[in-house]
């Protein structure tokens, strides 16, 4: 557990700052930030907590090598001079799969190829054989070709680390997890006041927020593939699930309103939340965004509204910007973080956002508007 490498976190864009809180409050010193990922020293106990903890990150890649290519005969030499032999035996499946971005290698197959042949060449070098089986563990290798340098690396998540597991189905435009964990954090939500989606669709907002605030670990329910890794052992990943079992706030009961015009997301947010056991703090209801009223003089209104993507009329869409913001406005202390790629949103909902966020869903660009409403007096009680 004390072999240390360096990590490669990669995240949607417009995300990395929120990763790299993630891992200083997990004790990590971050070492790089750009653009779509985030890196930092660790060990296998790093790999395993940043899988088990990390709500705005993709995947946890063990970073093997960088350099720079510009043929396949230097991309050749280049990973057979990484030691693949540290990580993977002669036995272990290694697939190799990733893309290139404005480089002279621009064959996302053909470096493939390359690669692959370049870490058999060197494992079977390494272990004194004439073959690989590939019978036994898997080490997804994933490489990145950016601007002619290459970043060769091993996945250690498996599904990628949106899947928390309890969203089997969703409805036709589902928000990304991680996506609705950063608007979650970056609200600032207090716990001690109610937070409302009136658009909650499969209820990734309402769940993510309650999993945050209870301090829910986003993969303790879920399977990684460092937990086939012989490395690892049973007991260091059950040592880390107890941990984050104990770490749960139990005593923390956030009141959440979830709502949406649609029954199915209704009952769609409703078996969500029963899986992600959350279910005792989210009020699910049917009913129409434009005419939503929660009788609470404070509160935050987090949500993903349908926009040009997932309205084909888009008359239609401003039209519903309109009422929800005149809706909206009758709760005036409260503070709105709404997400959408409108980008006449603000003329539309009748009011200039305090603060713009550029955040994307996918590769979707959008912008997370925040407005911003009385502060609350301090409770009296709570953490």
């Amino acid at each position: 557990m004390n072999d240390r490498f360096e990590i490669a976190i990669p995240t949607l864009f417009g995300l990395e700052a929120m990763v790299s809180r993630e891992l200083y409050r997990l004790g990590y010193d971050v070492k790089k930030t750009e653009n779509g990922r985030v890196t930092f020293d660790g060990d296998y106990d790093a790999v395993i907590r940043a899988n088990m903890w990390l709500r705005c990150g993709e995947r946890v890649l063990i970073k093997v090598g960088e350099f720079k290519a510009e043929t396949q005969n230097d991309l050749y030499e280049g990973i057979k001079s990484l030691e693949w032999e540290r990580f993977i035996d002669k036995t272990d499946a290694f697939p190799v799969k990733g893309h290139t971005v404005r480089s002279k290698l621009n064959s996302d197959r053909s470096s493939q190829i390359t690669i692959k042949k370049a870490v058999a060449d060197r494992l079977c070098s390494a272990y004194n054989v004439m073959s690989l089986p590939e019978t036994d563990v898997t080490y997804q290798i994933q490489f990145t070709i950016i601007d002619n340098t290459v970043t060769a690396m091993i996945d250690t998540t498996g599904a990628a680390l949106h899947k928390r597991g309890y969203r089997a189905l969703s409805n036709g435009a589902p928000l990304r997890e991680t996506i609705a964990a950063a608007m979650v954090m970056i609200s600032y939500w207090k716990f001690e006041y109610p937070l409302l989606d009136p658009f909650c669709g499969s209820g990734t907002i309402p769940i993510e927020a309650a999993m945050f605030k209870r301090n829910i670990a986003p993969g303790l329910n879920r399977e990684f593939a460092f937990m086939n890794f012989p490395q690892i052992s049973e007991r260091d990943i059950q040592d880390v699930i107890d941990e984050a079992r104990d770490d749960i706030h139990k005593d923390v009961c956030p009141e959440i309103f979830a709502s949406d015009i649609d029954t199915a997301c209704v009952e769609l947010t409703m078996e969500n939340a029963k899986k992600a056991g959350v279910y005792d703090f989210i009020h699910v209801s049917n009913c129409d965004a434009r005419k939503v009223f929660i009788d609470k003089p404070y509160g935050t209104i987090i949500t993903n509204p349908p926009y040009g993507e997932r309205l084909s009329d888009i008359n239609e869409c401003k039209k519903l910007y309109k009422e929800i913001g005149r809706s909206f406005s009758k709760l005036d202390k409260w503070s709105y973080y709404i997400l959408t790629s409108h980008e006449e949103f603000e003329k539309e909902f009748g009011r200039k956002a305090d603060r713009r966020r550029k955040l994307y869903n996918g590769m979707l660009k959008c912008n997370l508007y925040q407005f911003y409403g009385e502060r609350p007096p301090k409770p009296e009680t709570g953490k």
